[in-house]
This record gives C-alpha cells, structure tokens and sequence, in this order.
C-alpha cells in the first residue's frame, strides 16, 4: 500500500478537458476547505480584529470579556459581522492556496529538485503569498466591516465599502493597503503551516502506518492518515505558523484598517507601523495583542481545513 504523503501529484491525464476537470474539483476542494474552517472560528476572528486594533469600545477588555461584551451591545450576530465579506474572499481564498500547493510541489519536485520537506515549506510560501494576492481587496473590505460597532457605522454593507474605499481612499491602491506585511506574514505562516502538517503526515504514515492511518475511501492502495489524527496535526501545524508571523498580523490588520484609526497617518508602512506598535504598547500588548485568541483560533481552523481538504480530496478522487 502507498502512503498519500509519497503521491503529490496527480496522475497523468492525457485529455485536456479531463486536465481542467481535475483543476476545477481541486479548486471546489480547497474553497470548501476555507470556508469550513473560517465559518468554524467566525467570531473568533471578529474579536481578534476588535483587539489587535484597539477599537475604542472594546479596547479595555480582554478576549472572553469582548466574547461576553459584543453579543450584549450588538446582538448574537454580531459576533458574525465582517463574515459574509469573509466567505465571498475565503471560498476563492482557499481553492487558489490548496491548488497552488499541490502545484507549485509538483514544479520545485520537478523542475529543481528540491528535496520533500523544503519543497513544502517553500511551495506552501507560494501558495499562500499566490492566493493573497488574488484576494487581498476583499481580506480588506472584510476587515473594514468586522471593526465597526452597531451605531458607528461607516459602510453599510460590501458594495457600499468598495464603493468608499475606491473613491476616497485613492482608487484601486486603496484596496491594497498593508499588502506588503500580509505578504511577507503570508510567507512564513504558509510555508510553515504546510510544511509542518506535510512533514507531520508524511512521518506518521512512514514510521505508523497501522496506528495512525487507514486506506483512502476512493483508492484503497493508498494510505492516509485517520480524521482526528489529521485534526491534531492541522492544529500544530496552525500553531506554531501563528506564533511565527502574528507581529506582521497585527501591522497588516491597522494598515488595513486605515482611515477607520485615529492613529492611522503613524500605520503607513510595515517598518513604521511595528516600531509605533511597539513603543506605544509594547510586545505583549500590542505586537502580541490577541495572541492567546490566536492560539483558540488558529488551532481549529487549520484542523479544520487540512481535514475538510483531506475529505475533500477522496470525495472528489483527487487522491
């Protein structure tokens, strides 16, 4: 039997309308993926963002007393705002970041040579900074909506935010504010969160084939890993990438946020953005702001994803 960490690639399709289909049920794989894991942390990630940029009604509080206080001054659904700008950015998000993997491992594999665990590391960088790119105005419009408090309201929904930024805020450019730290925060937490969990995956069906994997439902020949051991490796892996980049998170997310800060002619580039985060809050409450909430949510959302995308992959036959 053969461990799916040794097949990286697809098998080889002759037909060109058989290549697109595979690219497509890769892609619808990897969407449902994203959403799965961001609709699992969605309120989660709303206090986080209500933390790192020190919004002014809840900026006294920590992360369980902002979970407490926002159901109570804004609804139950408020712990959901910004959310439905996030599964229009996470499902395209998602599909581009898996899909770039696998292809970008088969390009380093092929084409350079590179040895299974550096092609990881550096395809999953790729991936990550790939699938930024793409999708960065709608991270942004997202991040615009999950900030605001019920009854200081400056978009009323995402067509009217794309509509302010755009002609406020410089055009198209204005979409791309803190593009730079995402995507040098995007390289190492990419690169390390699919390279942990691949590395993971591919010891532990090496070194414990009987105890911690099972032959795929759609191909019995080979060998995956079972679903609550692909939750645990999911959740390290989203560990240690979060510790790794969560300064670069929070300079992202308040030059994001941009005009909507009374601080925000300070946040106008990386460079000064984590020195005035810094001298002003310090390491722990400010370039580690959040960090604790972080760790609650990264942990099951990469569980999440790596396993919804591990199901996904025999669902469609990817495998």
């Amino acid at each position: 039997m053969t461990s799916e960490a040794a097949v990286s690639s697809p098998p080889a399709i002759s037909s060109p309308a058989k290549r697109d289909y595979y690219w497509l049920r890769s892609f619808v794989a990897g969407g449902v993926a994203g959403c799965c894991a961001k609709s699992t942390i969605a309120p989660l990630d709303r206090v986080k963002i209500l933390l790192q940029a020190q919004n002014p009604h809840y900026k006294h509080l920590g992360v369980l007393s902002t979970l407490k206080a926002v159901p109570q001054k804004e609804g139950f659904l408020g712990l959901y705002k910004g959310n439905g700008a996030m599964m229009v950015r996470i499902f395209p998000y998602g599909a581009i970041q898996f899909m770039a993997f696998d292809n970008y491992k088969k390009l380093l594999s092929k084409q350079i040579g590179t040895s299974g665990h550096i092609h990881r590391l550096v395809a999953g960088s790729m991936a990550g900074m790939t699938a930024v790119i793409c999708t960065y105005p709608l991270d942004v419009i997202r991040a615009r909506l999950a900030f605001q408090v019920t009854g200081d309201h400056r978009y009323t929904g995402i067509a009217n935010a794309f509509h302010t930024i755009y002609l406020k805020e410089g055009g198209v450019l204005g979409f791309y504010r803190g593009l730079t730290p995402t995507l040098i925060g995007m390289a190492p937490y990419a690169g390390f969160s699919f390279f942990t969990f691949g590395t993971l995956k591919s010891l532990g069906l090496k070194h414990f084939p009987e105890l911690l994997g099972r032959p795929s439902s759609d191909n019995p020949d080979v060998l995956i890993l079972k679903p609550q051991v692909n939750l645990l490796c999911g959740g390290v892996a989203g560990a240690i990438a979060q510790t790794i980049s969560y300064p670069l998170d929070v300079a992202r997310r308040r030059m994001q946020l941009g005009s909507v800060l009374p601080d925000s002619e300070k946040c106008v580039t990386l460079s000064k953005t984590l020195t005035y985060v810094y001298k002003k809050y310090g390491i722990k409450k400010g370039l580690y702001r959040g960090l604790s909430l972080n760790y609650i949510r990264c942990v099951p959302s990469q569980a999440v994803a790596f396993t919804t995308y591990e199901f996904m992959k025999q669902f469609l036959h990817l495998n």
